[in-house]
């Protein structure tokens, strides 16, 4: 995605599943407004589209090409909402309780444990302010989802065989 929108991956990691405040919208939408009240130099010339926006369809290209290659698992970034019209795809959303994700985030993705609560508050707002602003959903209305899974109930291999029961029955394996 970085490549294909011109951006640094660490600038694409920083700006996915996070929608921007509301100083940073208003500062976009005046500087298209009204580009004459802002001096630029030519060195970094007014976009017309945000980089953000940019991302956004660069994640949903992406997202469109991989669905139609085949067999794929697509991980957030609004896959739920871009391809929910799609008859071959299985939506899941996976949950677990506040401690449990605790507990992963410190052990198996290395979050500082006295930052580990702000880390899941932030990315859950992120997300949830990321769908709701691009696609007019609620990320967490579980109705748009075929399964929703606890992967703190059943285990990780649980969860994953519980998916591939479905994907089994569909007969898509």
């Amino acid at each position: 995605m970085a490549h294909l929108a011109g951006l640094s991956p660490d600038e694409v990691a920083r700006r996915e599943e996070r929608a921007p405040g509301l100083l940073e919208r208003l500062a976009q939408t005046l500087a298209v407004a009204s580009p004459e009240m802002f001096i630029t130099t030519g060195e970094h010339p007014m976009p017309v589209e945000t980089e953000e926006d940019l991302v956004t369809k660069m994640t949903e290209r992406v997202i469109a090409e991989a669905a139609a290659e085949g067999r794929v698992v697509l991980v957030g970034r609004g896959a739920q909402a871009v391809l929910a019209t799609r008859s071959n795809a299985l939506h899941v959303y996976v949950i677990a309780s506040k401690p449990f994700r605790r507990k992963v985030a410190i052990e198996r993705l290395g979050v500082d444990p006295a930052k580990v609560d702000k880390v899941i508050d932030e990315t859950d707002q992120h997300r949830d302010q990321y769908v709701k602003r691009h696609y007019g959903r609620d990320r967490q209305d579980l109705t748009q989802y075929d399964l929703v899974v606890n992967a703190e109930r059943l285990g990780f291999e649980g969860a994953a065989d519980l998916i591939m029961g479905e994907v089994k029955r569909r007969r898509w394996v």
